[in-house]
């Protein structure tokens, strides 16, 4: 993969779901991502993750794209709606289920 804003786009059009991590859900190399896979596990529906760590380029390119300064990052339905401290508020109240429904209609 080249990183480019493209095929960036192109990652979060093709799935409802993305998670952009550090390592695999099964093999996270961090904290936040473990914890964004995890939730992402809880929430139940089907998603993509994809190992920034793969290629030195893909933090930078990642973040320069999405306009967000950090990793893990989670899109629903092609919007970014944070890190794993968001998605675990937004799978407790409920409103991770609502975008999600959301974006399905």
């Amino acid at each position: 993969m080249n990183w480019t804003p493209e095929e960036l786009q192109a990652i979060v059009d093709e799935h409802a779901l993305v998670l952009f991590m550090k390592g695999t859900p099964n093999d996270a190399q961090c904290g936040f991502s473990n914890r964004a896979a995890q939730v992402m596990q809880q929430f139940g529906e089907p998603f993509a993750a994809v190992n920034i760590l793969t290629d030195p380029r893909a933090i930078p390119s990642v973040c320069a794209w999405s306009d967000f300064p950090t990793m893990p990052q989670i899109f629903v339905h092609g919007e970014l709606i944070g890190g794993s401290d968001i998605a675990l508020e937004m799978l407790e109240d409920g409103s991770l289920q609502e975008m999600f429904d959301a974006g399905r209609q």
